[in-house]
């Protein structure tokens, strides 16, 4: 814990913290505002209470958990890192993560790394393009780096100046060396990616915040443990289109104000999807949500129209 006059204590949490009802398995979570209590022996500390929060992000805790995870609190944005190659992440991973942090008002920026093992001309090159014009086009700030070279550092440092950035990924997607460009002399550990599998191993397991120093823009970084799906918790089914600002902007113009964009009549969703104006992607990704929010109401319609 980091106080108000820059001391680091170590604490213990103490009392049973819950934000609205949430389950979580950390209460406590990476950028909170706490107020601590001294021990009666020397380096004890204990948290006895979590201030209101600005925002949070939250994901599903696992597969076969109704409890959320707490990525962090109190952020000034989110940096989602990506690879298209080597490993590939996958859009329904990259929209999931979108769709949350939209729900819970948190600024999201792309990076897509490792563009440096991506050559000119290739049909890579053509998907690097396409995958960036698409997210640029629903108003996502989009980041080509290269962590190993430093292509595109100085950019993204520009963006993450002076701000609370949380950074999530897939494992193996070069988290821990962007931000070992980002702050020079951190040399945290980095992973490497599985020959087998083509994906990364965890080297971070809990989440971490580091600061910038101001000569190289300030602000702090928040490393948290590379996962491999997003899973998106208590999202009212008839909200979720408000997540994914192309269809919520587009359903506007459909005949129900009440459309789920699941196989009504006069969907204009489903017209701008056969007109190609909305990728076919994204809409499989707001069906694989809505599943999640309304027990399978939309599985019926997982294929794209």
């Amino acid at each position: 814990m980091l106080t108000s006059d820059g001391r680091e204590v170590l604490c213990a949490a103490k009392g049973n913290f819950r934000i609205k009802g949430l389950r979580t398995t950390n209460p406590v979570a990476v950028g909170d505002h706490v107020e601590i209590r001294l021990g009666a022996t020397p380096g004890e500390a204990f948290i006895t209470k979590v201030l209101p929060r600005a925002n949070y992000i939250i994901r599903r805790a696992s597969n076969l958990s109704k409890e959320s995870h707490i990525l962090a609190a109190n952020i000034d944005q989110a940096l989602l890192v990506v690879t298209l190659f080597h490993p590939a992440t996958s859009t329904t991973f990259i929209d999931r993560f979108l769709a949350t942090a939209e729900a819970y008002g948190v600024h999201a920026v792309i990076a897509i790394n490792k563009t440096d093992l991506i050559q000119s001309g290739t049909d890579e090159c053509e998907y690097l393009e396409a995958f960036g014009y698409l997210y640029r086009s629903i108003g996502y700030e989009v980041v080509d780096i290269s962590a190993r070279t430093g292509d595109g550092i100085e950019k993204l440092r520009s963006i993450l100046s002076g701000k609370i950035t949380l950074l999530s990924g897939n494992s193996g997607v070069g988290k821990t060396t962007l931000i070992n460009r980002l702050i020079p002399g951190l040399d945290l550990r980095t992973g490497h990616i599985s020959d087998i599998h083509g994906t990364g191993m965890h080297t971070t397991t809990f989440s971490e915040m580091f600061p910038v120093p101001d000569d190289n823009g300030g602000g702090y970084l928040i490393d948290t443990p590379g996962v491999k799906g997003f899973g998106t918790i208590d999202m009212d089914p008839r909200e979720v289109s408000h997540y994914f600002p192309e269809i919520f902007s587009t359903g506007r113009e459909c005949r129900f104000g009440d459309c789920t964009h699941t196989g009504e009549p006069g969907c204009a969703v489903a017209h701008a999807i056969e007109q190609s104006a909305i990728a076919q992607s994204r809409y499989a990704s707001y069906l694989s949500i809505l599943d999640d929010a309304s027990s399978g109401v939309a599985d019926k319609y997982r294929k794209p129209f």
